[in-house]
């Protein structure tokens, strides 16, 4: 039996062998130049330093020079021959990682070990940010040692109540992401608590005009269902039992929560109940930008570069985002 797989009664745990695949594939790439804003802690600058060393980018670091060096002096880390640009603080670095990405310098942005909100607020910043067309919103790329496939999880992280619009960009960041990682054309399943559209839940009635925007183009590039209950969506003994007949139901691969409160606790029962891991990217803005946790492994940190990397790399022979 494979190394990385063991048999739990019917179920096969496959520990982390998507992440190996994207982190692959990444290596294949040419490595990015990435603005890494605050690299702080033992955490973020060996995600850094680990992701350089494997071949998916190659860090800028910006932040306090002198902090940045005794981390590297006191857990091991060789920064030597990485560009580092000394500001005083992270609200400087998060400014000047942005700046960098603007001017071209920089094809990734990631975040160091200071909080979101100070990294997304220079990046939405309406004169000297990085927005577009398009609403940014954050992807969880989860591996689920207990699933067949990599589900995507969105958006768990930026938008916290978003309106049909907000939403269709929602959906839409997230399936141009699937596409560009060359996974092909994605299933997405437009959650709910139950499958029928009623006045009394709203996220039916959303749900329900995504799909039509999908129909009418609107939303283009993947298959939309919804409302789909999360068994539903990911299960095709419920989808059976139901009697709900669709391409994606029982076999969705993005899933689409209707609220940030629902997706957090969603992406955060798959990592703790079911131990899987949870890339973060943040589509959206000019670059695709890497928003870890402070709580991530240094694999699901590599994870979240290479995705970027992938990602970008599809980008550059494609048109901009449009809204």
């Amino acid at each position: 039996m494979h190394a990385n797989r063991k048999q739990v009664g019917d179920t096969k745990l496959r520990r982390h062998e998507k992440y190996e695949h994207l982190i692959a594939a990444a290596k294949q790439l040419e490595a990015l130049p990435t603005a890494v804003a605050h690299p702080c802690d033992e955490t973020s600058l060996r995600g850094a330093v680990e992701a350089a060393e494997a071949g998916l980018i190659v860090p800028i670091l910006i932040g306090p020079q002198d902090k940045i060096a005794s981390v590297a002096k006191e857990h091991g880390l060789k920064i030597d021959g990485y560009e580092i640009i000394d500001v005083p603080h992270s609200h400087a670095a998060a400014d000047k990682a942005v700046e960098i990405v603007r001017a071209g310098k920089a094809e990734l942005l990631m975040k160091g070990s200071l909080h979101s909100d100070e990294l997304l607020s220079a990046v939405t910043a309406h004169d000297t940010g990085l927005r577009t067309g398009r609403r940014i919103s954050h992807v969880f790329v989860m591996d689920v040692p207990t699933h067949a496939q990599t589900l995507f999880v969105t958006d768990a992280a930026v938008n916290i109540a978003p309106d049909l619009m907000e939403k269709r960009d929602i959906v839409q960041n997230a399936i141009d992401l699937f596409v560009g990682l060359g996974l092909g054309t994605p299933k997405v399943a437009i959650l709910s608590a139950v499958e029928t559209v009623t006045t009394a839940i709203p996220s039916t009635i959303d749900a329900a005009a995504l799909c039509k925007m999908a129909d009418r183009g609107q939303i283009t590039g993947g298959e939309l269902d919804g409302p789909l209950a999360f068994d539903n969506a990911i299960s095709p003994e419920a989808a059976r039992i139901k009697g709900i007949t669709s391409p994606v139901a029982g076999q969705a691969q993005i899933l689409v929560v209707p609220n940030l409160e629902a997706g957090n606790m969603l992406a955060k029962n798959l990592t703790f109940i079911s131990n899987a891991d949870a890339a973060g990217i943040v589509l959206g803005a000019r670059v695709p930008i890497i928003l870890t946790s402070r709580a991530d492994n240094v694999r699901t940190r590599m994870a979240s570069c290479a995705v970027a990397t992938l990602f970008a790399h599809s980008r550059r022979a494609s048109a901009p985002i449009r809204a």
